[in-house]
């Protein structure tokens, strides 16, 4: 099976490995160089990942309850060797390759089959280590350990559900109907598990108010958004937060303490979700995006 597995960092230096070997996206002191430096030895621990069965047990129960799973940290490795024309150039590979694996650069995995692309967060947990050169000084073994938070995979573009659901392309001819204005979506998390979202709710609106209609959980913030002003929420664990943010100057009016005690950062549930927005005035016409990435446990 043909693949493509690159891994970036967030200085955007990558490298790119295709089938068994790697396409090296390589600096500007080295563009005259035309044959690849690098060979994909292995790579593993991007399927299995660790599982922990959280269990509760009464008095004389035969058996227990199973409460919930969390899934445990990922931890990716790789191996692959240096092949250089003389000890100079692998010097400076093995530089580029410590640039791009830096533990205190957080970075990603792309990986790419059967025209699917997925995306894994990274973090290196060392400096790569470096085996033994030969006796030459032209090839050496290269090993990276790293760890994802985070150990789901996850499509590789953001989905969006925007207010306005278009009916038609041009050219057309006849009677027609512009479009549909939504203040209900149904949106169908076809993940493994439950996926947090991202809303932007444009003013004006009093009290606006995003609802899981599936769930019965909302999130309500009790303040006037004005008509220069865009709602953003965002339910990712360890981001959340609810902020209004000024259209002409991209100023940002943090109104967390504002939200209704009732409200919760709901996530998207396996299958259908109706997701509803409404307020306390009328607000047809009113421009909502929901934006979700999908999340695999392997791929």
């Amino acid at each position: 099976m043909l693949y493509k597995l690159k891994y970036i960092n967030e200085r955007g230096e990558s490298i790119e490995f295709k089938g068994n070997q790697y396409d090296f996206q390589e600096p500007i002191e080295f563009k005259n160089k035309t044959t690849n430096p690098f060979n994909l030895i292995r790579f593993e621990g991007f399927g299995e990942v660790g599982a922990d069965v959280q269990l509760q047990k009464a008095p004389f129960q035969d058996g227990s309850t199973h409460i919930d799973t969390r899934l445990q940290e990922r931890n990716p490795y790789l191996e692959f060797v240096i092949v250089s024309d003389d000890w100079s150039n692998l010097s400076n590979y093995r530089k580029y390759v410590s640039s791009v694996f830096n533990p205190k650069i957080n970075g990603r995995f792309e990986l790419s089959f059967d025209n699917k692309t997925y995306v894994l967060d990274s973090i290196p947990e060392s400096v790569p280590f470096f085996a033994d050169e030969d006796t030459v000084g032209r090839s050496q073994v290269v090993s990276v350990n790293l760890i994802c938070p985070n150990p789901y995979w996850k499509s590789p573009t953001i989905e969006e559900q925007p207010t306005f659901e278009p009916l038609f392309q041009f050219p057309f001819e006849g009677a027609f109907q512009m479009g549909i204005q939504r203040d209900l979506r149904i949106i169908n998390n076809d993940s493994d598990t439950e996926v947090p979202i991202q809303v932007e709710f444009y003013g004006p609106a009093i009290n606006p108010i995003i609802t899981n209609k599936t769930t019965g959980e909302f999130i309500k913030v009790n303040q006037t958004l004005q008509e220069n002003e865009y709602m953003r929420i965002d339910t990712t664990e360890g981001k959340k937060s609810v902020v209004f943010i000024n259209v002409e100057t991209g100023e940002e009016r943090n109104v967390f303490n504002w939200i209704d005690l009732g409200s919760t950062f709901f996530q998207l549930q396996i299958g259908e979700n109706a997701i509803e927005y409404s307020a306390d005035n009328d607000i047809q016409g009113a421009i909502v995006n929901i934006y979700w990435q999908k999340h695999f446990v392997g791929v």
